[in-house]
C-alpha cells in the first residue's frame, strides 16, 4: 500500500482528499502544517507528498527544497495563486507537479499515478548522496568519474539505509533484510559493517552520516548542502 503525505492547514481539504485518497487504496498521513510534515517524513518513508504552498511553519516551497535534497519521491504543491510567476517558483523550488485550487480530487488521483509511472521508468536502482551515487543495479558507488567497489554485505547495508534516509532501522530488522531469516550470528555484525561504512566513507561526512539510536538501530542521514 502506497503512503501519501498531505500537507494542508485546511482540514476539509485534507479530509475530503483522506477520504477519496483511502477509497483508491492509500495510506493517508495528514500534516496541518509544514513543521508536522517535516516531522512525518523523517519518522515515515512515505512514497508521495502533496503540499500547500502556504502553510504555517515551513511553507511548502521550503519544504519541497528540503524533500528534493533528502528524499527520492513525488510532489505536487497546492495553490490558490495561479500567476504563472508562482508556477515558476514553485518548479524552482524542485515540484514534479502543480495543482490550482479549487480542484476536482480525481484530477489529483490522474495527475499522482503519472507521476508514479514516470518515478517507475527512472527506476529507483540509483540512490544520491549528495556527492556520491549509488547504483544498485551495478553494485557500485560513484563520484564523477571515479567507481568505488564495496564488499556486498557493506554495500547492501548502505543501500539500504540511504533509500530511506532520516528512517531508523533496528538491527534486528537489517539482520533480516540483508542476511536473512535464518541467520544465526551476532546482532553485532551490524555493528562491525556500519564501523567499516563510517571508515571508508569519513572524507564524505558533509554529504552524509550514520547516526547511531543507542539501543535500537542506525539510521542514515543526508546533509544539505
Amino acid at each position: 500500500m502506497k503512503k501519501v503525505l498531505i500537507a494542508d492547514d485546511d482540514i476539509h481539504i485534507r479530509a475530503l482528499l483522506r477520504t477519496v485518497l483511502t477509497q483508491e487504496g492509500y495510506r493517508v498521513i495528514e500534516a496541518g502544517d509544514g513543521d508536522e510534515a517535516a516531522k512525518h517524513l523523517a519518522e515515515t518513508p512515505v512514497d508521495l507528498a502533496v503540499l500547500d504552498v502556504m502553510m504555517p511553519g515551513r511553507s511548502g516551497l521550503d519544504l519541497c527544497t528540503e524533500i528534493r535534497s533528502q528524499y527520492d519521491i513525488p510532489v505536487i504543491l497546492l495553490t490558490a495563486r495561479e500567476q504563472l510567476e508562482d508556477k515558476e517558483a514553485g518548479y524552482a523550488h524542485g515540484t514534479d507537479d502543480y495543482i490550482t485550487k479549487p480542484f476536482e480530487p480525481r484530477e489529483l488521483l490522474f495527475r499522482m499515478n503519472a507521476l508514479f509511472r514516470r518515478y517507475s521508468l527512472a527506476s529507483s536502482d540509483k540512490i544520491r548522496l549528495n556527492r556520491l551515487t549509488i547504483d544498485r543495479k551495478n553494485h557500485e558507488i560513484t563520484e564523477g568519474d571515479f567507481t568505488l567497489l564495496l564488499p556486498l554485505k557493506e554495500f547492501e547495508l548502505l543501500a539500504q539505509l540511504a533509500q530511506y534516509p532520516g528512517r531508523l532501522f533496528e538491527r534486528g530488522e537489517l539482520i533480516r533484510l540483508l542476511w536473512g531469516a535464518d541467520y544465526e550470528g551476532d546482532e553485532r555484525t551490524v555493528d562491525v559493517h556500519i564501523k567499516r561504512l563510517r571508515d571508508r566513507f569519513a572524507e564524505y561526512g558533509d554529504d552524509f552520516s550514520i547516526r547511531t539510536v543507542r539501543g535500537i538501530g542506525y539510521k542514515l542521514e543526508v546533509h544539505r548542502r
